[in-house]
């Protein structure tokens, strides 16, 4: 995603705007939710000739997809992420006062926009991302899906108290005679 900037000389406040309609490159969001590689990318940007370099700033419009972090319903929507980055001279003196990891390089009369673009929409996605704001997601137990069943539940034995289950287990199953038998016992 390279753009020649040759036109643009180094005469600050010349501009250029330029509408295209590029493919989407890879790794373009995270692990649930960003933008599929080769999908149409929307950029609409200025480049203008400042001091210290080219100034790009605009919008690129992208479609979203993904899957809800709570039920891995899939994701699909719109959204337009505003883009700015100022892109220094090779022998700019400004560009020694900004650090090396935090600039980008006008080289060869040429900006590469792709990391920019990059930053600019992997930033603006859902940290969680989810279907709807009240989604419930899946049973951690047994993974059905709790919008399809509002009341399903499992019974959580704590692990220490195991042992007496199985011997209310047998109280239950003893001989009814003998117990009104004991019960008598005690009382008297």
């Amino acid at each position: 995603m390279t753009f020649n900037v040759k036109d643009l000389g180094r005469s600050p406040g010349s501009m250029r705007t330029i509408e295209e309609h590029v493919p989407a490159p890879k790794d373009f969001g995270v692990a649930l939710i960003g933008v599929q590689e080769g999908s149409g990318m929307e950029l609409d940007l200025r480049f203008e000739a400042v001091h210290e370099g080219i100034l790009v700033s605009g919008s690129a419009d992208v479609e979203i997809t993904g899957e809800c972090g709570r039920c891995l319903d899939p994701i699909k929507y719109g959204s337009s992420v505003d883009v700015q980055e100022l892109f220094y001279y090779g022998d700019s003196q400004w560009a020694a006062e900004v650090e090396e990891e935090q600039q980008h390089r006008v080289e060869n009369d040429v900006v590469n926009l792709e990391p920019v673009l990059r930053d600019a929409v992997v930033t603006s996605l859902p940290f969680q991302p989810v279907c709807r704001e009240d989604c419930q997601g899946l049973c951690a137990e047994c993974g059905a899906r709790l919008e399809d069943d509002p009341g399903h539940h499992h019974e959580v034995l704590d692990p220490r108290w195991a042992a007496l289950s199985g011997l209310a287990g047998t109280a239950g199953s003893s001989d009814p005679a003998k117990s009104t038998e004991s019960v008598e016992r005690e009382e008297s």
